[in-house]
């Protein structure tokens, strides 16, 4: 229980000193509003998609629902994280400024943690099959 109170102390410590360093912001309200935006795209998208295919899952009977909840939760913070490149407007003036084909690499990561969920599902399933077994 020390543990705990030692953990939450810390917290309040640090998110204090945080408060502390918004204050001393020349314009807080910036940052206040980016922090609001992260808030409203958690609790208005990346949340309920999360909860809603966990409760398709449950009501297809299916036992994934804690895999498929993890795969979103991590295909919604990279999309998150991507948003900004994937949706800036079209050319900038300096070519450095996004060099990258943001667009391409964000579907190699979607599809890389497709298939590393799928990898695990089929792994999960095939220990399964030989515990039945023995």
């Amino acid at each position: 229980m020390a543990f705990r109170y030692a953990v939450g102390g810390f917290g309040l410590a640090v998110m204090a000193f945080g408060g502390f360093l918004l204050v001393r912001e020349p314009e807080p309200w910036r940052i206040a509003l980016w922090l609001a935006g992260g808030l409203l795209v958690h609790d208005g998208l990346v949340a309920p998609l999360v909860i809603a295919v966990g409760a398709l899952a449950a009501a297809a009977g299916l036992r994934l629902r804690g895999v498929a909840r993890g795969a979103l939760i991590v295909a919604g913070s990279l999309t998150v994280i991507a948003l900004p490149p994937l949706l800036r407007p079209g050319g900038v003036a300096n070519a450095t400024v996004l060099p990258l084909d943001y667009l391409r690499n964000w579907l190699l990561a979607m599809a890389v943690l497709a298939a590393l969920t799928a990898g695990y599902l089929a792994a999960r399933a095939c220990v399964r099959r030989v515990a039945r077994r023995h």
